[in-house]
């Protein structure tokens, strides 16, 4: 069967990433409104914890299936703004207050002030402990769908980063109106994903125009990225009832 043309197909990833997109559900939708408590803020904080952690675990695998080193050179700046450079985490090189690394980290070490500031201490956020057996499960679903994917497969189940920008917007504003006892330098997290996720988003969406070219790699692509909105929407229900 002859594939799309990359305009419908990516029409096609669209429609279906917008209109299943987690920025639709009710646990955020209460977020921006300003409705969620302090130990509601805490708990999805702890939680999404474990989903940041996953990321860079992606990133590698997808790095590990690709033989073009154009592509493996963009890719892995993806770990390097997940995980920082060594010294920037506050594991390697000289700490700063709190064991805190001078200079800014990457996405862990952003996340990870962001919990100081809604009251999580780093041991207890690290540890794990507070996350749900439900998210758990749906951030460990998605490892495992990018390790049994094609590359291209692999690379669509990311293109959730093409509706992430307004969503970042939204939430710092939210942040800043409705929740001041949040520091706002530990909104840094967010703001950084604004333009990250924006060229990531497009990076990715391109990759997949170009090489999803028959219509069976093309519906396999859309239904990675439509897996992949079903993992965060399903991470959110499992807060809102663990809450």
């Amino acid at each position: 069967m002859t594939g799309l043309s990359p305009a419908e197909l990516e029409a096609w990833l669209r429609r279906e990433g917008e209109a299943r997109y987690h920025h639709l559900h009710p646990f955020h939708r209460r977020m921006h409104e300003g409705a969620l408590g302090e130990a509601e803020l805490r708990l999805w904080v702890a939680n999404r914890w474990y989903y940041q952690t996953r990321i860079p675990l992606k990133d590698a695998l997808i790095l590990a299936k690709s033989e073009d080193p154009a592509f493996r050179r963009r890719w892995r700046r993806r770990l390097i703004d997940q995980d920082g450079q060594d010294g920037q985490d506050g594991q390697d090189g000289q700490d700063g207050q709190d064991g805190q690394a001078d200079g800014a980290g990457g996405g862990l070490f952003e996340w990870e002030r962001l919990a100081a500031a809604v009251g999580i201490a780093r041991e207890e956020l690290v540890s794990g402990r507070r996350v749900l057996p439900g998210v758990r499960f749906a951030c460990d679903a998605y490892v495992s769908l990018v390790r049994d994917a094609t590359l291209v497969e692999a690379v669509a189940s990311s293109l959730t980063e093409c509706f992430a920008p307004d969503l970042m917007t939204e939430r710092v504003a939210a942040f800043e109106r409705h929740y001041p006892f949040v520091d706002r330098e530990a909104l840094a997290y967010f703001r950084g994903r604004i333009p990250r996720a924006r060229r990531d988003g497009q990076e990715a969406l391109a990759f997949v125009l170009e090489h999803a070219r028959s219509r069976q790699v093309q519906a396999r692509c859309v239904a990675a990225l439509v897996t992949k909105t079903e993992i965060l929407w399903h991470l959110l229900d499992v807060v809102e009832r663990g809450s």
